[in-house]
């Protein structure tokens, strides 16, 4: 696969992701404008959120790392194509995941106190724990759907069908949006009065549990047409003592270790979360974080991931036939590309965060929960860049089935976040408490991206470093001048207010947003940033040709 047909692959998962994203950031604001990001907020987010937290722990590492390579190889060199494999880990993982989701049903209380700040154990917390409770049991469902839809998608990417996975969310998007829509018809906007620290009632909680859990049961039925369009028909197998299903097992021992101790690492940062809005007041915390974080990872998901999963069976193969240098050379050209459009956001979100968060968050007279999320975001734009490095080094390490490896790695990334959360979010007032989860964020996966680099181009032999490092010199003067034209623009159009609505949030944030870009174009062009310039050719040869 030449870098042309990586870019082809990725621009087909690009696009999905694109109205993935566009779908789930309408579905974010609804969520905000129905229940606020305090308390009530946090009852549903927390809910929300912990089967994916639980279904990562308990599966996601081996299905997304350790999979596929396993997936390609079989693919190669099994006479049926790796079928049986497949069948045999998908039965295998029903069987557990169905089991699992059960019991998480019966014992979601205890599996809440583990994550809730112990400030909802209080006697005026009481009718708020309840409501966390049974929305957590309507979501718990999800942790089922949400691994086979990572499992058929996985066989797919292994086969070559990279578009299906990244289109198959807006089927839950747009269920979740109609949820929502509901919502705010029946009940209204929840706006910036005392509705934001009320828990919620029965019907309430049918409507949002029960919507979350519809919309990713059909995130997973879009995939399986697919999956027999490519050629793949299920039928369940119980010969589980087959050699390479062990060793998919025993190389997922240390990616379960490794996200073990991300989710370790994870439980922490929720558990200070939902003290800062249970402590009431202008508090900060799981929605605010979790929001901030979701508009932090649009450009990521749709650079980032499209690219590392388009390169991640070349790699792979580059790993099984010995090429580690051009398995190096991959990474970091893939990489230097990722940053050419991830850095731009990175450095212009801290300047356009207040405007990103009225545009997003201020609807329905919600400006005051608008601009508490302004400072987590701006935060988490430097996270980003950092994040891109430690992702792609990762993908280096799982090619090689350098789970152990990893392993080590994320000890030291979990482990700073932990300690600088612990260190920082008690010191600060509530309100700080989102901004103060991202500076452990940052720091962790600073030391993260640092640590993987080392590591991973002492192993292969190279990352094409000195191009690394012509790229990120070249690419600092010119991001140092569009911030400097995209805080003019915020200056100019200051008097429009500072704590913007929809309107004055897209057009100041747009305008200044514009403006930095258009100086990263001119910029990269004449100072000859070929990772931009090559990319601004293809997509303008492509609309030539269109």
């Amino acid at each position: 696969m030449s870098e042309q047909r990586i870019l082809a692959s990725s621009a087909v998962m690009a696009a999905g992701t694109v109205f993935s994203r566009a779908s789930g950031f309408i579905r974010s604001a609804l969520l905000v404008t129905a229940l606020g990001a305090a308390i009530r907020g946090d009852l549903f987010s927390i809910a929300n959120t912990l089967p994916n937290m639980v279904y990562i722990l308990l599966a996601g590492g081996i299905f997304n790392a350790v999979l596929v390579p396993q997936l390609v190889r079989r693919i190669k060199e099994d006479p049926d194509g790796g079928d049986a494999y497949a069948r045999r880990v998908i039965t295998l993982s029903a069987l557990f995941l169905g089991a699992v989701t059960v019991l998480l049903v019966v014992f979601a209380p205890a599996l809440l106190s583990l994550y809730l700040n112990d400030r909802y154990l209080e006697p005026d917390r009481a009718e708020h724990l309840d409501s966390i409770i049974a929305l957590t049991r309507w979501c718990m469902p999800q942790v089922f759907f949400y691994g086979m839809y990572v499992l058929v998608g996985q066989v797919l990417n292994a086969r070559g069908r990279f578009g299906p996975m990244m289109w198959a969310p807006i089927a839950n998007n747009v269920l979740s949006i109609g949820m929502l829509v509901t919502y705010l018809l029946v009940w209204g906007p929840v706006g910036d009065g005392p509705q934001l620290y009320e828990p919620l009632d029965t019907a309430q909680q049918v409507l949002l549990g029960l919507g979350s859990t519809v919309g990713i049961v059909a995130q997973f039925l879009v995939l399986l047409p697919y999956l027999r369009a490519s050629g793949f028909v299920y039928r369940p197998r119980f010969d589980f003592r087959d050699p390479e299903l062990r060793k998919t097992l025993s190389l997922g021992v240390w990616t379960v270790l490794f996200v073990i101790v991300t989710q370790a690492a994870y439980l922490v940062v929720v558990k200070l979360a939902s003290g800062g809005t249970a402590a009431g007041g202008d508090g900060t915390g799981y929605t605010v974080y979790a929001n901030s974080l979701l508009i932090m990872m649009v450009p990521h998901s749709i650079v980032t991931v499209s690219l590392a999963t388009a390169i991640l069976p070349r790699i792979s193969s580059f790993a099984h036939e010995g090429r580690l240098g051009e398995l190096g050379s991959t990474v970091g050209s893939t990489m230097r590309t990722s940053l050419a459009l991830v850095l731009p956001f990175a450095v212009l979100l801290p300047v356009v965060a207040g405007d990103v968060a009225g545009f997003a968050f201020g609807w329905g007279g919600g400006e005051d929960t608008a601009a508490s999320f302004a400072p987590t975001l701006a935060l988490f734009g430097p996270a980003l860049a950092f994040f891109t490095v430690h992702y792609f080094m990762l993908r280096g390490f799982y090619a090689m089935e350098m789970t152990r490896l990893v392993f080590f790695i994320q000890i030291a990334v979990s482990g700073t976040n932990v300690l600088v959360a612990t260190l920082l979010v008690p010191s600060r007032p509530p309100a700080e408490t989102a901004p103060m989860l991202v500076v452990a964020y940052l720091s962790s996966y600073a030391v993260g991206a640092v640590v993987s680099f080392v590591l991973l181009r002492r192993t292969v032999g190279g990352l094409e470093t000195p191009q690394l490092v012509r790229f990120l010199t070249r690419m600092s003067l010119v991001l140092v001048a569009a911030v400097a034209a995209a805080w003019s623009v915020e200056l100019a159009l200051a008097g429009l207010g500072e704590r913007p609505g929809p309107l004055v949030g897209l057009v100041r944030g747009g305008a200044s947003a514009l403006a930095g870009l258009l100086v990263v174009l001119g910029g990269a062009r004449l100072l000859r940033v070929r990772e931009v310039t090559s990319l601004v050719d293809i997509v303008a040869a492509r609309l030539r040709r269109g």
